[in-house]
């Protein structure tokens, strides 16, 4: 295991991401927001089913142990770009790649932009549709209902307080400018639609969700896209920590398929 970086803006800042020795296609996961790589997915990516192949659980930049700098617009597409450049400064090509939530996002728009970079998707239940900002509701549209002058003024102690202490746990590490923009740049979306990209990607492409939360939007869409959509039992948005055998055994599947 090792700690390696790219330089991923002109300005020199550096992507830093957990690397892992093995052969086979390489894969990477992608945390969401305001979490970090090993914090989610360091029980999954040395699971048995899973390990064994080149494994990089990269902190995007802003969050855990990459640069956080603040002439970064930390959109969706910017955040995509950033990862690009350290894949592709790692020699990485033709990634499966495992991501939660924001990541999921970012994932499916660095699939479109660079799909030299990806042969596969498992999206962790991650959001396909922009949302409307909102004081109070929880993850990207609570944060984004505040102006990032707001947020940095003190929303930030409210975002912290209904964050509970397990979130806000990775959520202190993640810069508080980057944590406000990629909220803001999450629940803007994408133009076409995240849900757009992601239906016309040409590669496998599976989707998790909590059974709990009952089908996911547009559920009917994505299986016509070809993307195999499967409900997990036993747990709530963050599934590889709630189910981690599940998980497990579900991602494998989906790597294999």
């Amino acid at each position: 295991m090792s700690i390696r970086d790219a330089v991923v803006t002109a300005a020199g800042d550096r992507i830093r991401w957990v690397e892992l020795p093995g052969s086979d296609a390489p894969r990477v996961f992608l945390h969401g927001l305001g979490a970090t790589a090993v914090a989610h997915f360091a029980e999954a990516a040395t699971h048995p089913l899973i390990a064994g192949h080149r494994t990089l659980l990269v902190d995007l930049l802003g969050h855990g142990l990459s640069d956080r700098p603040h002439d970064f617009d930390y959109s969706l597409e910017s955040h995509a770009g950033a990862l690009a450049a350290a894949l592709t400064d790692a020699g990485v090509a033709g990634a499966e790649v495992v991501a939660h939530s924001m990541g999921g996002a970012v994932a499916i728009v660095l699939a479109d932009r660079h799909p030299e970079l990806v042969s596969r998707l498992v999206l962790v239940d991650a959001g396909l549709d922009p949302v409307e900002p909102a004081r109070g509701a929880p993850g990207s549209a609570g944060i984004a209902a505040y102006s990032e002058a707001e947020f940095a003024d003190g929303g930030w102690t409210e975002v912290r307080d209904r964050a509970g202490a397990f979130r806000w746990a990775t959520m202190r590490l993640t810069d508080r400018t980057a944590l406000h923009r990629s909220a803001a740049g999450l629940a803007r979306g994408t133009v076409p639609t995240l849900r757009e990209l992601l239906a016309r990607l040409d590669v496998p492409r599976t989707f998790l969700h909590p059974e709990t939360d009952g089908p996911p939007r547009g559920e009917d869409g994505l299986r016509e896209a070809g993307v195999s959509v499967v409900a997990v039992a036993d747990c709530g948005h963050d599934i590889m920590l709630d189910a981690p055998e599940t998980f497990a055994s579900l991602v494998a599947a989906a790597l294999a398929a």
